[in-house]
């Protein structure tokens, strides 16, 4: 004898689990009528469509951040999807503020992974998902940050980003949304040229030289104006003895050009600080507070943190899509 599935039983799956119309009342009809069944067939679908989808990229989703109320902690997520399809799906964005409101209360990613979502783990819950969205569904970054004052900014969902100040001074609201910004858009790696391993500079250094030599090989077989190459990549290498050595040869260069030496000291400082600008691209591009400030490239964005007073840049993490 068949059960009758009713409209309002099937409407309550649907709204419970989030899988299909007609997905929810097979799994009633092949339950019996059974809800807690049903919710069970619906999770092996999504444990096997998983299976099968697991080495798919999930290159697309949502990036997304949630802040404690006193700003003094937060957390990064990116529940990736594989179409930009899905991720601009309501549901689904509705789904990764789920998941970030759980990953609020979580220290690391393996403790959100295994903590609880409506009865089943968040991993449980991403199997489910991605039986009922046909998609693979993953927590492809999670991050944490605690600090004195913690902002963020995100965007378009696609990239995430906070930043903990070491005090909360005033408009630290404003100072963390614009360094939240600049780490988004211009995808720092690390706080400052000083966190680099020396073993690192050493080979971006030799790799970059040798990309610009390969560069010039062409530019000058066009007969374009070469590029300078550089002696150094990172301010880790501008010792006190480079710098010296620096001002030594821009001086042989003025006297080759027959300036007077009474006007050096004008032109000295022009060029050494094109010279630290040409030797320290590594710093520029991956080094938060060694980067030109984004709103303001006539200051770094030290300098731009200096202007808010007693206050440096704690920490800061950014996720991205990919």
């Amino acid at each position: 004898m068949s059960v009758k599935i009713s409209a309002a039983d099937v409407k309550k799956l649907r709204e419970t689990t989030g899988a299909g119309m007609m997905d929810c009342k097979k799994a009633l009809v092949e339950a019996e009528g059974d809800f807690d069944k049903a919710i069970e067939i619906l999770r092996k679908k999504g444990q096997k469509i998983a299976a099968k989808r697991a080495d798919r990229e999930s290159s697309e989703g949502v990036a997304i951040t949630k802040i404690s109320e006193d700003n003094t902690f937060g957390v990064a997520i990116v529940l990736a999807c594989e179409t930009d399809f899905v991720a601009k799906n309501d549901s689904y964005k509705q789904l990764a503020a789920e998941f970030v409101d759980v990953a609020f209360n979580c220290k690391t990613k393996e403790e959100f992974l295994a903590a609880d979502f409506g009865g089943m783990t968040v991993a449980e819950k991403l199997i489910e998902q991605t039986g009922v969205i046909g998609e693979k569904i993953d927590i492809t970054s999670f991050e944490r940050i605690e600090a004195p004052y913690v902002g963020a900014y995100t965007h378009v969902g696609k990239i995430a980003a906070m930043v903990g100040l070491t005090s909360s001074v005033d408009n630290a609201d404003v100072l963390t949304k614009d360094l939240a910004m600049q780490a988004a858009s211009m995808g720092a790696t690390t706080l400052s040229y000083k966190d680099f391993d020396p073993a690192y500079v050493a080979s971006e250094t030799e790799a970059r030289i040798a990309a610009i030599i390969k560069d010039n090989e062409e530019l000058g077989r066009l007969g374009k104006t070469l590029k300078n190459v550089p002696q150094f990549v990172s301010r880790l290498q501008l010792t006190d003895e480079a710098l010296a050595q620096a001002e030594e040869a821009a001086k042989e260069q003025l006297k080759s050009e027959g300036k007077p030496e009474q006007i050096w000291d004008k032109i000295l400082p022009g060029k050494m600080e094109r010279f630290v600008s040409d030797n320290t691209t590594l710093d520029q591009e991956q080094a938060l507070l060694d980067q030109k400030f984004i709103k303001d490239e006539k200051k770094t964005v030290a300098e731009y943190v200096k202007s808010y007073g007693e206050v440096e840049v704690q920490n800061f993490v950014r996720v991205t899509l990919g």
